[in-house]
């Protein structure tokens, strides 16, 4: 069987530039075997090991259990981050020598019919910032880890559905993703604009029925929708600012929370006394009024009203990258399917469009802590690799009492009124 085709990213370009924050942000589970290839590299015998502890630790209890984890240095570092930001494994071994989920990162591989998309994590600074070489460009070294993270059978799962209730097949979703794309192509049209359009969009097909719309009636169907919406939101339609619903506002202080915490280390995540602040930390965001909880040592205390308040117009650069943002998330599929919890195309796409909001808040947070009412880049930029190191990894977002957080917000229109709220 032919290998499957790469469908690369041609507006994205990175490469690795050692800043160390992925050796910081991660817990990184090892296979079994991986965990006896780094046993037979005697780092008990290296003294460059902080303080001679164990390089890897067994998950679970049970005395059978063959989980294992890398160990983490008492800042939450990767114990083989050295003080320079590199891997001491890389530069003793070489990267084969690595686990496959640091060779990984920050690529993300999602099957798209026979063949493979590849999205990018915005977790990392370089990817945010879009530093290095055209990804499209690097497919031989893609293709490597590829082939490690592949089985060895590949075969293509079943199309994800379209709504809750539609299913059209591979072929039809793809067409529905380059579609979808298309709203975040226009460099002449504000994201906003370009969200609410494909939030439009995406409302119409969620309403629809399948059953004899396919190959190219569907596609005659997806251009109608996407002329209907054009026309109703012309690109220099002054968006107001409208508040979102009470429901909403809580409902969506209690996502962004969940974007905004720093919890995926192993040693962050134990404990009563944890579990008791994070519940006295949600109860504040429902109320939504006081002091915003610290949620991590980045964000200072600033009371809630001060991210309320307009903050301007997005940075030039920031309008580009959210809409590269878009554009890479949703033609890597990083929103539904086996990419995003199983989640259905247009549900997906709602989870996916509350990044906008979320983003912006997080940046208001940072902004705010220095005083600051306007948004730079800088706090746009880092807010997203904050928030985009949960989007898609943290098991709690493909929970069903989150997912029915996302379908209230979509149900009461609040989506849209969170971006213009947020946007401006």
């Amino acid at each position: 069987m032919p290998a499957p085709s790469l469908k690369l990213p041609t507006i994205q370009n990175w490469n690795c530039h050692n800043c160390g924050g992925c050796c910081k942000q991660h817990q990184i589970e090892i296979t079994l075997e991986e965990k006896e290839r780094i046993d037979k590299q005697r780092w008990d015998e290296d003294d460059s090991i902080p303080g001679g502890k164990p390089v890897i630790v067994k998950l679970g209890i049970s005395p059978t259990s063959q989980r294992y984890r890398l160990a983490h240095q008492e800042d939450g570092s990767c114990i083989f981050l050295d003080e320079r930001g590199l891997c001491r494994i890389h530069a003793k071994f070489g990267e084969p020598a690595k686990p496959l989920a640091c060779q990984v990162y920050p690529y993300a591989f999602h099957p798209a019919g026979n063949d493979i998309a590849v999205s990018l994590r915005f977790s990392c600074p370089s990817v945010v910032a879009n530093l290095g070489e055209r990804i499209d460009r690097q497919e031989p070294a893609i293709r490597k880890i590829v082939n490690q993270v592949l089985p060895k059978r590949h075969k293509a799962p079943p199309a994800p559905k379209l709504t809750a209730r539609e299913a059209v097949g591979w072929p039809d979703t793809l067409k529905a993703v380059t579609a979808l794309s298309r709203f975040f192509a226009d460099p002449e049209v504000p994201v906003q604009t370009s969200l609410l359009r494909a939030l439009g969009w995406v409302e119409l097909i969620e309403h629809a029925r399948f059953e004899v719309v396919q190959g190219e009636r569907f596609t005659e169907f997806l251009e109608l929708i996407s002329q209907a919406v054009d026309q109703e939101l012309p690109a220099d339609l002054e968006i107001p600012r409208t508040p979102p619903s009470r429901l909403g506002g809580i409902q969506f202080r209690l996502l962004a929370a969940q974007y905004a915490r720093k919890d995926t280390h192993a040693e962050t995540a134990k404990g009563l006394g944890r579990r008791l602040s994070l519940l006295m930390s949600a109860l504040k965001f429902t109320r939504g009024s006081g002091t915003i909880p610290q949620l991590q040592e980045r964000f200072q205390r600033v009371p809630f009203s001060a991210l309320e308040e307009p903050f301007g117009s997005l940075p030039a650069e920031s309008q580009k990258l959210f809409s590269r943002y878009f554009r890479v998330k949703i033609q890597g599929l990083h929103f539904l399917g086996a990419a995003y919890y199983d989640i259905p195309f247009v549900e997906g796409f709602y989870h996916l469009a509350l990044m906008f909001p979320s983003i912006l808040w997080i940046a208001r947070w940072i902004a705010a802590g220095e005083g600051r009412t306007e948004l730079v880049a800088e706090d746009i930029n880092e807010a997203m690799t904050i928030a985009d190191h949960h989007h898609g990894y943290s098991p709690v977002f493909g929970m069903p009492h989150f997912r029915s957080r996302v379908k209230t917000l979509s149900r009461t229109g609040d989506i849209k009124k969170l971006i213009s709220w947020y946007g401006q």
